[in-house]
């Protein structure tokens, strides 16, 4: 097999890929669903499982898995080749699947099956992915007239094409910046080890000093800790300011911004929605914009009180004790690491001494073989990195349930933030089950001076939340693609799994298990634990409205009636006048890089993060309830939430598991604030 991207036979083939085999490939496999659709939707036999869906199944996944190791790469290895290729299939794969949406010979024969006597005799899952996709086509522009699905068409071109320039804009004008710092008064109070890596990373540069980027381990850490406020404000306004006016302009999103809302308005207008939230939210629980707004709106109400008090006790401490007569954006998370120190006695920096990568990834995977009866081992596949590694999960008897890549390490060539993406879906085939198969990526700073990787708390939770979506992914027993893992799961309760596992990271009994000194091989101290688990709901009322923040600027973006009528900036301050008690300068730009919305899945859903925390918090008052570490209850939520997948509507799993619709006491009381309630 020449080309490894036609290559269905395994695992991917990272070792043999190369950019000039995306075009071949993608031309192969379009061509190859396109006539596997023909060949159906002519067909004049009674439209069954077997002769409609499952070909097109078939060829899409085909489509998919080729394309998804071709993003997933563009992601993580970033190169000027890769994405010059990516760029030139992204159209053709986007035409591929407008394409299929809008056949009216397609539609009409989904349309007949479903009225036929065969769909009664499907399971549920067959049942729900073919309601799935009818919904799908009506989304995808099956009922326009010719000449509207060609401009429909055009619009998701486009709109694909906006996405990939939005997050190469910002990766971009984030590896374009580093400065490097040797006055020893402009390092103070960044930890030793932080300035280890970054004179190394000068030095590879050829230059003195330290090396500061804007990668998330370098920027946070400046924020975090430098005594320098100088320093401290020149590193937030380049950061927040990336891919906005401020810079070269072919890295400008402001365009990117505009153009993008005004085509998911178009898009909206064509389907007969008033607006694109109305679109988005087709596919999710909540039922309208109304809504969604109507329950932030009451969870800000209920935060604000917190949240004020939040800032009023770090005002008065940064005026008392840090010589600040005024806290500034860049002023923020410094003074607010300070505060948290001298409230509960213990930094970031103390606590990742306990937290060495191979004893929480260990730590990680016993509660997984706890909870779940399955177990973890090293496993051998190609990667895209020498950091990354490869593992498969197993159930009790050793047979294999999938297997998954983690990959930790902040790189260059890598976009920012956190993620789990599927390289392969759990279906039944002639020889038995194909075994799902996913992608873990973080951007942890990466081991230094011969010690391992060492991980903030915060970092802990940041991998527990993806591994969540991973065993989401990977312990699904849907045996039909369109419905298995993670697919055709509601957008917002997509994150009930992911927020579920970070409670974890908050047990003693959990923790005994994944932690000790780096140095000195030490147990975590049942004193500091203490003192941790003290701090959960540090400044949690500010933190809470942060995410509201972000979701109501979202939903009301795209839930205006014209986008290009209001100023994007403008509206988001009329949300912080609304919501917000930190209120950053009038240069930040957060917007133009808010990938979520822009590029990742998310407009209109930003939402999901808090919604769905309420049935994690939920359905894991079940465990505390019940034992945090009772395998039944485990077992009970392997089958009824994680092995379910997309098989049957979320709120359905939610209430098999729980024995009742989800209630706001448990994240209120979570998070510090029942008495709001």
């Amino acid at each position: 097999m020449t080309n490894p991207l036609l290559d269905f036979s395994g695992l991917p083939r990272f070792e043999a890929f190369a950019p000039e085999h995306v075009l071949p490939a993608v031309d192969a496999l379009v061509a190859e669903g396109r006539s596997a659709i023909d060949r159906v939707a002519v067909s004049g036999s009674e439209p069954t499982w077997d002769t409609l869906v499952q070909p097109i199944e078939d060829a899409n996944e085909r489509l998919a898995r080729a394309w998804g190791q071709v993003a997933h790469l563009n992601n993580v290895v970033n190169s000027p080749a890769l994405r010059d290729a990516y760029n030139a299939a992204l159209p053709r794969v986007t035409q591929y699947f407008t394409e299929q949406g809008q056949d009216q010979r397609l539609y009409q024969r989904f349309k007949s099956l479903r009225a036929s006597p065969a769909y009664a005799t499907l399971g549920p899952a067959r049942r729900r992915l073919i309601d799935n996709r009818l919904r799908d086509f009506r989304l995808g522009g099956a009922e326009l007239s010719a000449g509207d699905k060609a401009r429909f068409q055009a619009l998701q071109e486009e709109l694909a094409a906006l996405g990939s320039r939005f997050q190469e804009n910002v990766l971009d004008a984030t590896n374009a910046f580093a400065e490097y710092v040797s006055d020893a008064a402009e390092l103070a109070g960044l930890p030793q080890d932080f300035q280890e890596a970054a004179r190394a990373a000068a030095a590879k540069d050829g230059r003195e000093g330290c090396k500061l980027t804007l990668q998330a381990p370098s920027y946070l850490a400046v924020m975090q800790y430098a005594d320098h406020r100088g320093l401290r404000e020149r590193i937030y306004r380049a950061y927040v300011t990336r891919a906005a006016e401020f810079g070269p302009s072919q890295w400008d999103n402001t365009g990117v911004i505009a153009r993008t809302l005004g085509l998911r308005a178009e898009v909206a207008g064509l389907l007969g929605f008033a607006n694109y939230a109305e679109v988005s939210l087709a596919t999710k629980m909540a039922a309208s914009p109304a809504e969604v707004i109507a329950f932030l709106e009451n969870l800000a109400d209920r935060a604000r009180p917190h949240a004020e008090r939040d800032w009023r006790a770090l005002e008065a401490f940064t005026q008392s004790r840090l010589g600040l007569d005024r806290l500034e954006a860049w002023d923020v998370t410094w003074a607010s690491e300070k505060l948290r120190q001298n409230a509960y006695a213990f930094s970031d920096e103390e606590v990742k001494q306990y937290f060495p990568e191979d004893a929480v990834l260990a730590g990680l995977f016993s509660l997984i073989e706890s909870l779940y009866d399955v177990r973890i081992r090293p496993d051998q596949g190609a990667t895209w990195h020498p950091d990354v590694r490869f593992f498969a999960l197993e159930d009790a008897g050793g047979g294999l349930l999938g297997q998954f890549y983690v990959d930790l390490y902040a790189r260059e060539a890598k976009r920012g933030g956190a993620w789990m993406d599927d390289a392969r879906n759990r279906r039944r085939v002639a020889g038995g089950v194909q075994t799902p198969v996913a992608y873990l990526t973080c951007n942890f700073s990466a081991p230094i001076g011969g010690r391992p990787a060492l991980f903030t708390h915060r970092e802990v939770i940041t991998l527990f939340h993806e591994f969540g979506h991973g065993l989401h992914q990977l312990l699904t027993r849907v045996d039909d693609l369109g419905v298995s893992g993670i697919t055709g799961v509601e957008w917002d309760a997509v994150e009930l799994p992911s927020q579920f596992m970070e409670n974890f990271c908050w047990e003693w009994d959990v923790l005994t298990r994944m932690t000790h000194h780096v140095e000195t091989g030490e147990a975590l101290p049942r004193a500091l634990y203490d003192r941790i688990v003290a701090a959960r709901n540090f400044q949690s009322g500010m933190q809470c409205l942060r995410q509201i923040e972000f979701a109501l600027f979202d939903m009301r973006l795209h839930s205006g009636s014209d986008p290009a009528a209001q100023s994007v900036m403008g509206l988001l301050e009329q949300v912080r006048q609304q919501v917000a008690v930190v209120h950053p300068p009038s240069w930040n730009r957060f917007p133009h890089q808010f990938a979520h919305i822009f590029a990742g899945g998310y407009a209109a859903g930003y939402y999901s993060y808090k919604w769905a925390e309420v049935l994690s918090a939920d359905a894991y008052a079940a465990f505390e309830e019940e034992g945090v570490l009772n395998a039944r209850t485990g077992a009970r939520f392997r089958d009824e939430v994680l092995g379910v997948g997309g098989s049957r509507p979320a709120m359905d799993s939610f209430v098999a598991f729980r024995g009742r619709k989800p209630s706001l006491d448990a994240l209120l009381r979570h998070q510090g604030m029942a008495e709001a309630a």
